[in-house]
């Protein structure tokens, strides 16, 4: 993979198995046993056993290593394992990295997964708290001491600086929020299920960091998910209908660091979503028309807008009105914000139904669809489409 070339990755693997335990928010057991289960119903669905797999792919920041679930799961030998960096900007990645060992032929069923206590046990939400002395801290540390703690807090920065310099108020958030719970709202899997939201129910939401109100913020979950990923070939002999992974990519942007990168030239963007966007448009030799439906992480409203004019769906400043006019699906099966927080792996699974044509939200024709990681760390990003 280059942030020059174009790579040769696409058209050579597969998902072919999509499984996810319910989203709580008080599980009652184990991340351990939720990494199983969602594995199990994975594999359940790919019409796969655990003894197929020989692959395992995770984050860090997570407490289920992969040889402990691999055990757990009563899956055999591993000829692959791997952990990626940087919480939910991994989400993608361990999909690119599961692709990269297929195509290569270091695997030939490769298990990625996701699952925490997100709300019961530790949330990330919370922010620093009891953290090693770290390079990465030591970033921090500059923005520590004038109040900047949570993750709310660090994107509030950015998310204003995007509101002055292109004349908004904080309502231009809320058209995002609408539209993830207006889709989580007939989403029965989601945890906002029945429970939309209107631009009103968004301003009159309290503050959490100004311009970030309440419905701005994603929620935090208890669950699992998992995906299945082997060769094109194989895959068309199950159960499903291929999502083919046509493009995958990471980026990191000059002057990276984790949620904190406030010494750029400019505020108003995601650097590093513009190199998966770049790599992603090349690599896939497609364009932001010629895609059916958009999943884009969501963790906090503003960042939505900012991945939009990344991409090249709309200039800069536009997202806002893109979103309210409905120009694009996006994040059909309610996001982060109305199904649940899983640091994108479960958006990654509404792509893959999408393209199957099985969505409870299907966009009628949906052949091509984004996906894209955690923003204001190195991301990654996915376009998958379907097969022949």
């Amino acid at each position: 993979m280059s942030v020059r070339a174009k790579d040769s990755l696409g058209g050579r693997a597969a998902i072919v198995g999509i499984g996810a335990t319910e989203f709580s928010k008080d599980s009652g057991r184990s991340e351990l046993k939720l990494a199983v289960e969602a594995v199990g119903a994975a594999l359940d669905d790919a019409g796969l056993s655990p003894a197929d797999v020989d692959g395992m792919v995770t984050f860090t920041m997570d407490t289920s290593p992969e040889i402990t679930v691999a055990q757990a799961a009563g899956i055999g030998d591993l000829s692959f394992f791997s952990r990626v960096h940087y919480g939910g900007g991994a989400a993608c990645a361990t999909v690119q990295q599961a692709a990269l060992a297929v195509a290569t032929g270091v695997a030939e069923v490769v298990v990625c997964y996701r699952a925490f206590n997100e709300r019961s046990g530790r949330r990330f939400g919370s922010g620093v708290q009891h953290r090693e002395p770290s390079a990465e801290g030591a970033a921090l540390g500059w923005a520590l001491p004038f109040g900047l703690l949570t993750p709310a807090s660090w994107v509030a920065m950015a998310a204003q600086r995007y509101l002055h310099a292109y004349g908004l108020g904080p309502e231009a958030f809320g058209h995002v929020a609408v539209m993830d719970r207006a889709y989580a709202a007939t989403n029965p899997a989601a945890y906002f299920h029945g429970k939309p939201i209107t631009l009103e129910d968004h301003a009159a939401s309290r503050w959490i960091v100004e311009p970030l109100r309440l419905l701005d913020c994603c929620q935090e979950t208890d669950g699992g998910q998992a995906i299945v990923v082997t060769g094109v070939e194989r895959a068309r002999d199950l159960p499903h209908r291929p999502a083919v992974i046509t493009a995958a990519a990471q980026g990191a942007g000059r002057g990276q660091e984790q949620m904190t990168s406030f010494y750029r030239d400019e505020m108003t963007g995601l650097p590093e979503m513009g190199v998966v966007a770049r790599q992603l448009w090349r690599s896939a030799g497609l364009a932001p028309g010629e895609i059916d439906v958009g999943i884009l992480y969501d963790h906090f409203t503003p960042f939505v807008l900012m991945q939009l004019e990344e991409f090249g769906f709309c200039g800069p400043g536009e997202a806002a009105d893109f979103v309210a006019e409905r120009r694009l699906p996006l994040n059909t099966h309610g996001g982060q914000l109305g199904e649940a927080y899983l640091h994108g792996m479960n958006g990654i699974a509404e792509a893959v139904r999408q393209v199957r044509g099985t969505a409870v939200n299907q966009i009628d024709g949906a052949a091509t669809a984004l996906v894209t990681a955690g923003t204001g760390v190195p991301t990654s990003g996915l376009i998958l489409g379907a097969d022949g």
